[in-house]
């Protein structure tokens, strides 16, 4: 089906009710889409491109994720475009054309789930369902102006998503209201109403900020002021957290001499965004080289290079990937505790203008570092 013309938002659009008709549910009422990378009863899962979809038989179950917010009382609406097969950060697809991004509507609304964040955006639903691998539900919530959350590595269940890089492929969701990012969080997680808990500490990385051309007073004092009016300023830590990360992750020093000083002011969290590139590559490639050596899908001119350079790229040992994760979860562990950890941003720039001819297919922003399970991002 073709694309609908609100915003350019959806590939597919369709009324999945919600499973109990009690209005005393904590999402009865809203209305949600999903990312056409997650499997719908009925319908087949398009990952953003028509050859797949035309290869592909419809599912037969609904993912976990969708069932629970469907059981949560919401009601969905349809399914949104996203870049194909997720290998690109820019939220642009050839096929199905580029949703609008409602904030910038020159500019690229930041993919992969880019039709999520701009249905969201655009008023269109409530909330709506992405996956986030490097940056996927992060970058279009920064680019389109609204709350995006990437939970835990494995908080949530991934079944019935296509697999992208399953080391740090992560569901995760869009909403406009805090209030609701929170409701749809609570039935994602399965999480009871809790009290918030008082971090001992708050790590500023001061490294990590200086990347930014925004000045430190929309930025750092803006979460220092927050954050003394909230605890008291004698919990606020500074740390630099690109030489902390030199000397904790001995494993990362691999990957130091592979052109990162192009991409990074800091260079040992370049090390671990390119071994995170790496093993993304490596993953991807054992999911889908066999489907797409078979049927050679016509790709957008500036993914194909790409997603063929990964499926043609030599056997490779894992092992010091893994070592980096390992070395790198244990720093961060040890480092945090029982403290609240700000890394505020995803992206260290402004989204591109889509008409640019030459842009790329990955942002500079350091939501690329590895994904672990102990700490989840949000963006605002």
């Amino acid at each position: 089906m073709a694309k609908t013309s609100e915003s350019g938002a959806f590939v597919e659009k369709f009324i999945l009710p919600p499973t109990s008709s009690s209005q005393q549910l904590p999402l009865s009422g809203l209305t949600f889409a999903v990312k056409d990378i997650f499997d719908v009863d009925g319908y087949v899962t398009g990952f953003g491109n028509p050859d797949w979809k035309g290869t592909h038989s419809a599912a037969t179950l609904t993912a976990p994720a969708v069932l629970d917010v469907l059981e949560g009382g919401a009601t969905c609406v349809g399914k949104t475009i996203m870049d194909e097969m997720a290998y690109c950060i820019n939220g642009e697809n050839i096929h199905y054309g580029t949703p609008t991004n409602p904030c910038a509507p020159d500019r690229v609304p930041g993919g992969s789930s880019s039709g999520s964040a701009v249905a969201v955006g655009a008023g269109l639903v409530d909330f709506s369902l992405g996956s986030d691998t490097g940056g996927s539900v992060r970058v279009p919530a920064s680019y389109c102006g609204i709350l995006g959350f990437r939970p835990s590595h494995d908080a949530i269940s991934t079944s019935g998503v296509i697999p992208m890089a399953q080391s740090f492929d992560t569901v995760g969701w869009f909403a406009r209201d805090p209030a609701v990012l929170n409701r749809v969080g609570r039935v994602l997680l399965h999480l009871p109403n809790v009290n918030p808990v008082r971090p001992s500490q708050i790590f500023i990385p001061e490294d990590c900020f200086s990347l930014s051309s925004i000045p430190s007073a929309r930025t750092t004092g803006v979460l220092i002021k927050s954050m003394e009016k909230l605890f008291g300023g004698s919990i606020l830590k500074h740390v630099n957290l690109g030489d902390y990360v030199k000397e904790k992750v001995p494993s990362s020093h691999h990957f130091l001499a592979k052109g990162n000083e192009h991409a990074y002011n800091i260079p040992s969290l370049a090390a671990l965004s390119s071994s995170m590139r790496l093993l993304q590559r490596y993953e991807f490639k054992k999911n889908h080289a066999e489907w797409i050596t078979t049927v050679n899908p016509n790709l957008g001119p500036r993914l194909s290079e790409r997603i063929w350079d990964a499926v043609r790229s030599p056997e490779e040992n894992t092992g010091v990937y893994r070592s980096v994760q390992t070395e790198l979860r244990a720093a961060l562990t040890d480092l945090l505790k029982a403290s609240l950890f700000f890394l505020q941003f995803q992206v260290i720039h402004q989204s591109y203008k889509w008409i640019w001819p030459r842009s790329k297919c990955f942002v500079l922003e350091l939501s690329a570092c590895y994904p672990l399970p102990e700490y989840p991002d949000s963006v605002r």
